[in-house]
């Protein structure tokens, strides 16, 4: 079992943290239970409550703009904070959240032991083996994006071994579920709830669930389906709905897919799943080592590295193999949506109180495709990148009522209609480039695979115009004649600032977060208008800007300034430090081209890790790991990547946000810890920012010896590296596009002219051979 890429575990299941995720970009289920019980818990990524409605804000005049950050140049934090209140504090209307859709509920007759539950990483597909009277029974599901629908056989090592009821419960309201015949349960349902709508607004959905026994009988039993002493069966289910639809189609669309997988037959079905999961997964592959704990179930695992023992390379290697499994169930190049905050999968907490299973634009969205593009998946970017044209679109309206403004804006969080218009709280609602930030993805789809026709069509377009917003939405500040945003905030955090009355504000101007993404928007731009030869007069104003902005400072205890004004920090332990983005994902901190601004950024990280009440949360915990192997600082990466697996991860390796943290009122599901995670892992191993290549860059001694392939680098290029003992072996570079790159490991560099085609073998001095 040593060196498998599996989660398996020899308890039963017996809730939905414990469960296995399955997904084919579209539809999601977790498959969790025991011998005599298995439900799978289903999702679908389109199956959102409310609607698309338009926001307005209470006045888009420059002057109410102008009159508020006059207060906030004046130091009148209260009053520009109560004008900033009136003006740009919507209602919430019907937002909405992604909603589960229902639970199928198998009921066996069995009784049994030996029970291994598994989920098979490198197949994709779940696996249950039990034995009953002697005689093996085993249970497999799986979601195939070849097909669009969720497989499953039941089988029987003795005749006629299986016996079973089949039911669908319904997880809103609106859903019913019928018997056609005796085989087939067709279900229809809307995503209807009253907390973040109006309970009457939502997406509809139709599913089919089809059985087919061999041996024994099918009847139907109420309103469920009976199978008896059947030597195995056959499950397929699809489910729809009617998101983007303009007419009634849709709801034609699960039972040609069912009719489809009969005529194609199990077998087949499950090959071209396979083949067309493994498409994309065999493309990576990463080895750290194995010892004696990777023998164990994997809950077990986890719960030793709870306690400090942590002699386990091999669960960092699966850790990071799972995130680019959920990857590509969560997100394939043809799903309506990308990733939310629960990936594709839905545990129904998020959605029964204030927070929401949404699209959150101050890093949780972002970070769910952060390890996309390195390890190798960009055809999985796809949805995102559409969704952010989609964010574009509507964020002409919100720039235009809120601001006055041309080009587009998006703020802190929005649905599947790509609401853009502030959050209904200032305090956090006010994050004025959530859209820019997650927009940056398009620079760094670009950035990796250097498509012309990408950067003309889509990234300069959609970027342009959110420069095009900013150019004009930013003032100059009158003492220090920089070029600021504001009011803004600095997600999610709080400062204070020389009052009698210490009190505590959110809202400020220019913001150090805000500053960074606009100057890296900026320059993108400015870059791309003179490769594409376009927009000459753009350039002009990109570099006037640009010339304005102001630096990265370090405040007075070192650290790196998250404001323009060196505040204190309200809450010193928090969760966000939105401002680091200038060190990881972003390259405006280096070690080598800003050593001051890199202590000053690690002064940041170490004050905030070392606060007794650190809030405790997944992707917290992932930004840490990420940041620190930018500062090339392996050892804290590792601890921060262990305390991630050990502290915050459920038994199914998924990661939480502990219960007390920003109102969770349980441990809840949040999937960008998992993506997070994945991505430190790969940036220890591999960066490429800043026109370099830098090997093993932040290397633990832990990881001694290993090996990974197939990582992707920016300039469109694949790497491969074997190192022992800590020191590297040899490294070899598959080029896919012409261009000159700094190679690096440890103090040693030497430059490359990469041409396509062409590979190129790398030894230990850096030695560079063409093959």
């Amino acid at each position: 079992m040593m060196n498998e890429m599996k989660l398996w575990y020899t308890r039963p299941a017996s809730n939905w943290s414990q469960g296995l995720p399955i997904g084919n970009g579209r539809l999601g289920a977790m498959i969790y239970g025991g011998v005599k019980h298995e439900t799978w818990s289903l999702t679908e990524v389109t199956y959102w409550s409310g609607k698309a409605e338009p926001i307005r804000g209470h006045s888009n005049s420059r002057a109410d703009l102008d009159q508020m950050r006059e207060h906030f140049f004046a130091g009148d934090y209260r009053r520009g904070d109560e004008l900033a209140k009136q003006s740009l504090q919507p209602e919430k209307g019907n937002f909405g959240t992604n909603l589960s859709m229902c639970d199928v509920q198998l009921a066996f007759d069995d009784h049994g032991d030996q029970l291994v539950r598994e989920l098979r990483i490198d197949k994709a597909c779940t696996w249950t083996s039990y034995q009953s009277n002697g005689h093996t029974r085993t249970r497999e599901v799986w979601a195939s994006h070849a097909d669009g629908i969720v497989g499953s056989r039941l089988s029987s090592e003795q005749p006629g071994g299986l016996s079973l009821t089949i039911g669908i419960l319904g997880r809103t309201d609106r859903f019913t579920a019928t018997l056609s015949g005796n085989d087939t349960l067709v279900f229809e349902g809307q995503a209807v709830e009253s907390m973040h709508s109006n309970g009457e607004c939502g997406v509809r959905c139709q599913g089919v669930l089809k059985v087919i026994a061999n041996g024994g009988s099918v009847s139907a039993v109420g309103d469920q389906i009976r199978i008896e002493d059947a030597d195995d069966v056959v499950i397929y289910l699809a489910a729809n709905t009617d998101y983007g639809s303009s007419d009634n189609e849709w709801m034609l669309e699960s039972a040609r897919q069912v009719d489809d997988a009969m005529a194609k037959g199990y077998e087949r079905l499950r090959e071209d799943h396979v083949a067309d999961y493994q498409s994309l997964y065999d493309r990576v592959h990463l080895d750290l080592g194995v010892t004696d704990q990777s023998d164990l179930p994997t809950d077990e695992r986890i719960q030793l590295f709870l306690k400090g023992q942590d002699d386990d390379p091999h669960l960092f290697a699966l850790f990071y193999q799972y995130g680019r499994y959920l990857t590509i169930a969560g997100s394939r190049a043809d799903s309506p949506l990308p990733l939310n905050l629960q990936g594709i999968w839905n545990d129904g907490e998020a959605n029964r109180m204030q927070w929401s299973c949404d699209y959150h634009l101050d890093i949780n969205t972002q970070m769910n495709y952060f390890p996309t593009e390195v390890s190798n998946l960009a055809e999985c970017h796809l949805p995102l990148i559409r969704y952010i044209e989609q964010l574009a679109e509507s964020g002409r309206a919100a720039a235009k009522h809120f601001y006055g403004c041309e080009g587009w804006v998006a703020h802190v969080f929005s649905n599947a209609w790509g609401f853009a218009s502030p959050g209904w709280e200032t305090s956090w609602g006010l994050n004025v480039t959530g859209g820019l930030w997650i927009a940056t993805h398009l620079r760094e789809h670009y950035d990796f695979g250097l498509d012309s026709s990408f950067l003309a069509e889509t990234a300069y377009p959609v970027l342009k115009d959110a420069a095009l917003f900013f150019l004009d939405y930013m003032t100059v500040h009158p003492k220090y004649g920089w070029l600021v945003t504001g009011p803004s905030n600095s997600p999610e955090n709080s400062f204070y600032i020389n009052d009698p009355l210490r009190s505590e504000y959110q809202l400020s101007m220019g913001s150090t977060l805000d500053q960074v993404l606009v100057r890296d928007l900026f320059v993108f731009c400015l870059e791309a208008s003179e490769h594409l030869q376009v927009d000459v007069e753009l350039q002009r104003k990109l570099k006037q800007a640009i010339g304005m902005l102001p630096p990265l400072m370090i405040g007075r205890r070192g650290q790196l300034q998250e404001w323009l004004e060196d505040y204190e920090e309200a809450q010193p332990d928090h969760r966000h430090f939105a401002h680091l983005f200038s060190l990881y994902p972003g390259n405006q901190i280096t070690p080598e081209g800003t050593p001051e601004l890199s202590t000053a950024a690690r002064v940041t990280l170490v004050n905030r890790m070392e606060r007794e009440a650190l809030e405790d949360v997944e992707f917290t915990l992932a930004a840490f790991a990420a940041n620190f192997a930018r500062l090339q600082d392996g050892e804290n990466a590792y601890k921060h990547l262990t305390h991630l697996i050990g502290k915050l991860c459920f038994d199914n390796l998924l990661t939480f946000s502990k219960a007390g943290i920003a109102g969770a009122e349980t441990n809840i599901f949040v999937i960008d810890g998992n993506f997070g995670g994945t991505a430190a892992i790969a940036e220890m191993l591999l960066q490429s920012h800043a026109g370099g290549i830098h090997l093993l860059p932040a290397l633990p001694a832990k990881w001694d010896t290993g090996m990974v392939t197939g990582l992707r680098a920016k300039g469109n290029a694949e790497v491969d590296v074997t190192w022992a003992d800590g020191q590297l072996v040899e490294a070899t570079i598959r080029a896919f596009s012409p261009g000159r790159v700094l190679l690096r490991y440890q103090d040693c560099k030497v430059e490359i002219a990469l041409e396509p085609d062409y590979t190129y073998h790398i030894d230990s001095t850096l030695c560079v051979k063409l093959i």
